[in-house]
């Protein structure tokens, strides 16, 4: 054990967190914490079929076309927001049951879940934003503090050396948060975009679907004068 921490120690990143304080440690663990929460919003999202839709889009050609229950079948089963949200809209259309306005009811709750699914996990990125650089400024301010104390101790003996080196120290948390905070705040706007460009999709998948799922009017007759 004596010898992993001597070979640790020897590592600059863990000399800088070490020497950082515990300030530091806690911007350690938000970056694996950050690094966690990224890759795993990249898995979620794509279980949810974000970057596909070519049967969501197969299905509403197929249903314009009049093929109903090939529209549906294109759908039937698939894991993507996109195809769940096609699938309530021709099925509640299909079925007697449901009126106009409960299709739409209905097909707006199966948009609403999978929007909440892309969305989630994106307060903790943004929690992370937010935090990380207040730890560094807190953690430079601490140093800071410390270092000046040492130079009031020791008056006119204090070696600017010394100074120097504790304020270097100080604002390696600083320099730590923003390395954080920076790459969550790309990566929240980047999933945010994401998510807007989703609910943008579903609304106009189900709007097509319940516009061509109209019954065209029929053409009036002239009525025969009497």
């Amino acid at each position: 054990m004596n010898e992993m921490g001597t070979k640790l120690a020897a590592l600059p990143l863990f000399g800088m967190i070490r020497d950082g304080g515990w300030t530091m440690w806690l911007i350690a663990g938000l970056s694996v914490v950050t690094m966690a929460v990224v890759l795993w919003k990249l898995w979620s999202l794509w279980r949810l079929g974000v970057w596909g839709g070519s049967h969501s889009r197969r299905a509403i050609q197929l249903w314009a076309q009049g093929q109903r229950r090939a529209a549906m079948d294109e759908v039937r089963g698939r894991p993507s927001a996109r195809a769940r949200v096609a699938q309530a809209a021709i099925g509640t259309s299909l079925d007697p049951r449901f009126d106009d306005d409960a299709a739409r009811e209905e097909t707006a709750r199966v948009a609403r879940q999978a929007l909440y699914r892309s969305r989630t996990g994106l307060r903790a990125l943004e929690l992370i934003a937010t935090i990380a650089p207040l730890l560094g400024l807190l953690g430079t301010v601490l140093g800071m503090i410390s270092a000046f104390q040492v130079l009031q101790s020791s008056g006119n003996q204090a070696d600017p050396a010394d100074l120097a080196g504790g304020i270097w120290v100080a604002l390696l948390t600083t320099a730590a948060g923003m390395a954080v905070a920076i790459p969550a705040g790309v990566a929240l706007s980047w999933f945010e975009s994401i998510a807007d460009r989703l609910q943008s999709d579903l609304e106009d998948l189900a709007t097509r679907i319940f516009v061509a799922g109209k019954e065209p009017a029929k053409p009036r007759l002239f009525e025969a004068a009497e």
